[in-house]
Formats: structure tokens, sequence, C-alpha cells
């Protein structure tokens, strides 16, 4: 009875401060990765760096890996020392500085945007992991409420990332853009995109700093694990269901890896093949590559709310799915995805090089629509699994355990997109759905075990 009436109440008020904090980072982050790929990859005529889309991709893969390797380092610094509050403060405000790094490239020479770069990585390093944790501190363990509010805060990362490639590309591609008398874009003016992603940065951090005293209270002040009074950490020995849910945490982010491998071709592998053979015109007007990264985003929004509110109901009457289950079922919807690709492929007569054979611009949008559906299955449900099952001692660090997935899975990413030009489309992407799909039954095939082990029945 209890857990019905408690799957009813309202949110606390400090998810939505963190919901639009997330957002504003999110804008910031996402607006940058839309134009990433074009912006390594376009000549220094056409204000790019100039490299092939083989080490573009590569580039990419590595750059986004590296961002979910280091909040595991963020979330253990949080945890032991200066607390998610302050870790928060930290990543903004160097994610912002290296924003406006990348937007200072024109004037201050290449260096800057590999500084730039290493700022991003660094800054989400301390910021990532620990407002995800802070989301789950609203609520007590065992409150079924949970898993929605991770995907209404999975919405706030959505929002932003719908509005910042519209944005960002809008700057970079059209308004600041040197244009052709046809309007072929002649130069891109990728530092007024970089720069925007960086006042987006700064909003959210001006923010965050600003309500939440009011609204977040003691949440996050202080660092997790308990000292002595000498100040060194205080040890406690894991029990065996501690141990069993972190052995969870473990093997489900080993699976995830194969998602995310797929999952972040959208800015690679993706965005190229967009750029050059799908049919992005509307009457005489050109979508925007970059526009594209936005259709994911703007799926999540619409159909988010429907999502949570699917989850919050099957928990009030006592038949949610299981954790392992629900990603199971995303990795296979992405793998759906893929095959709808694999159709763009076959419309255009298989692996051809000539760009002025064009597929429909359908096969892309069901692409992204299924991957969007597998996502909802699978990345909140994912964070909200770490902060039930993580010990409160290792919760910021475990939250950056959970990103080491996405860490590998962005470097294998990588290495996939750069095989398309040699390999083919067609075959980089049927073996992308063929892998998540195996996965994703596999994972759902062991569902019952974990479950037990979750529950301290392992």
């Amino acid at each position: 009875m209890t857990q019905a009436i408690n799957a009813k109440e309202k949110h606390p008020p400090g998810l939505y401060l963190l919901f639009f904090t997330e957002m504003w980072e999110r804008f910031s982050y996402y607006g940058m990765r839309a134009l990433l790929t074009l912006y390594l990859s376009k000549t220094a005529m056409e204000g790019g760096l100039g490299f092939d889309n083989a080490s573009a991709t590569l580039i990419y893969g590595w750059f986004t890996g590296l961002v979910y390797l280091t909040p595991i380092i963020g979330g253990y610094i949080a945890d032991r020392y200066i607390g998610q509050r302050r870790a928060i403060l930290i990543g903004g405000i160097t994610m912002m500085l290296g924003q406006f790094s990348l937007a200072s490239t024109p004037a201050l020479g290449t260096h800057m945007t590999w500084l730039g770069l290493l700022l991003l990585i660094i800054g989400n390093g301390f910021f990532k992991p620990n407002i995800s944790t802070m989301v789950g501190a609203l609520y007590p363990q065992g409150d079924p409420r949970r898993d929605g509010a991770f995907t209404i805060f999975y919405m706030g990362i959505n929002l932003g990332a719908f509005m910042s490639p519209l944005i960002c590309g809008f700057l970079a591609e059209d308004y600041f853009a040197t244009k052709g008398e046809d309007g072929t874009i002649l130069k891109y003016a990728f530092e007024y995109g970089f720069l925007a992603a960086g006042i987006g940065m700064a909003l959210g951090q001006i923010l965050f700093n600003a309500l939440a005293k009011k609204y977040l209270g003691d949440i996050g002040l202080k660092p997790a694990v308990d000292k002595n009074a000498d100040g060194t950490v205080e040890k406690k020995v894991l029990t065996k269901e501690e141990s069993d849910r972190m052995a969870v945490i473990f093997t489900i982010s080993i699976f995830v890896i194969f998602f995310w491998a797929g999952f972040e071709q959208a800015g690679s592998s993706l965005t190229l093949y967009t750029d050059s053979f799908i049919d992005r015109t509307i009457g005489s007007w050109t979508i925007p590559t970059s526009w594209f990264q936005s259709v994911n985003a703007a799926f999540i929004v619409m159909l988010g709310p429907l999502v949570a509110l699917l989850w919050t109901r099957l928990a009030s009457k006592g038949k949610d799915l299981s954790i392992p289950v629900k990603m199971g079922l995303g990795m296979i919807l992405l793998g759906v995805g893929f095959l709808f690709m694999v159709g763009a492929v076959l419309e255009r007569g298989g692996d051809i090089s000539d760009p002025a054979i064009k597929a429909s611009l359908y096969w892309l949008i069901l692409t992204y629509l299924f991957h969007t559906l597998g996502e909802l299955c699978l990345s909140p449900v994912g964070l909200s699994m770490v902060t039930k099952l993580a010990p409160v001692q290792y919760a910021s660090m475990l939250m950056g355990v959970w990103f080491l997935s996405p860490f590998i899975a962005q470097i294998a990413g990588g290495y996939i997109a750069s095989y398309v030009e040699s390999l083919g489309a067609y075959t980089v992407f049927g073996l992308i759905a063929a892998f998540v799909i195996l996965a994703g039954l596999v994972l759902w095939g062991i569902s019952r075990k974990l479950i037990y082990m979750m529950h301290g029945r392992g």
C-alpha cells in the first residue's frame, strides 16, 4: 500500500532545478558535438581542420570516449573530498572555458581546439556523475518514483540536446556562414556555434548556484564517505548483498557497451552518411546536417513523459518490468533502428559512392525513432539503477563506472565508423544491428539471475 501511495506523490522541486541545470550543460555539449565531426573533416578553406573522414571519426570517438572516462575520477574525488555540489561547479566552469577555447581557434590558432577538447574532457568528469547521483539522493531507498524521476531528468538532457544543434548549427552553417550565389556553403562559421555552446554552459551554472541552497538543501554539500577524527577515510566492509549489487552494475555495464557503440554512430558515421547520401532538401531549402542531431532529442521530449508515466503506473500496480529486461529491450530496439539504415543503403542500390543518388529521409527518421525508444528503455533506467544499487560511500564513483561503458563504446564506435568507407555502410550498419540485438537477447536471458543478486538472493 505504501508503494502505491509513494508512486503517486509529486516529485520534489529539486528535481526540476537539476533538470534545467543538466539541460543547459547538455545544450553546451551536444551543440559542440553536432559540429565536431564536420569541423574536423571540412577543409581549412571551409573553416575546418581538414582531416579525412576516417581520421575525423577516430578523433571524435576518442574525444567522446574520454569524456565518459573521467567521471569515474570526478566521482571518486566528490565522494571522498569535495562533495557533489563543488564538483558540479568545478566541472561547469571548466567546460565553459573549453567551449570558449574552441570558439577562439580562428583567432588564436589550432592549439586552442585541442585545449578546448581537453578542458571539456576534464570538466565533464566532475560534472556528469555528480549531478546524476544528486537526482537519486532526492528519493529514499525503495521509492518507486525514482525510475520516473530519472526519465524526467533525462528529458532535461534531451531538451538541451534538441535545442543546441538547431541553434549552434544555424549559427555555424547558416547565419554566419559564407555562401555562394546558389546557397552552397563556402566557409562554415564553427566558432559561433562553439561560442553559443559556451554561453549555454554559463547559464546553467548561474542557475544552479543561485537556486541550489533553496531547492536542494544540504544534498551534495559534503563528501559521501565518512571520515575519522584525524581526517582519514573510515573503512567499511561491504556486505555480500552490497557486493552482489555492485557486481550487477559491472555486469550490465559490460552489456550496454554494445548499445552505446551503436547509438553514438549518430555523431560520426550517421552524420557523414546523412551529409552525403540522405536527401535533405525540402523544396529549395537544404536542412543543415547538424540539425539531425536534434531528431533523437525531439523524440525523447515527446515520448519521455509517456515512458515515465508507464514506469510509474506499472510500479504502482506491482507490475514493473525488471531493470535487465528494460535494458535488453532497449538494445533490441536500437538494433532494429539500424535495419532501417540498411534499408537506406539498399534504396540507393547499395554502397554507391555517387553523392547525387540520395536515400529518402524517412529511413533516417525511423532509425532515430527506434534509437530513441531503445534509449528510453536503457539510459535513464541505468542511471536510476546505479543510485538504487550502489553503496552510499561509492555512489558517485560507481556512477562513473556506469559511464565507463560509453567510454569504451565511443572509442570502439569511432573505429567502427572509420571502416564505413572500406567495408561499406551496408556491412557496417548490418553488423551493428546483429550484434546489438544479440547482446540484448543474452541480457534478457540472464535477467532472472541478476534480479536475484539485486535483491540479495544471489
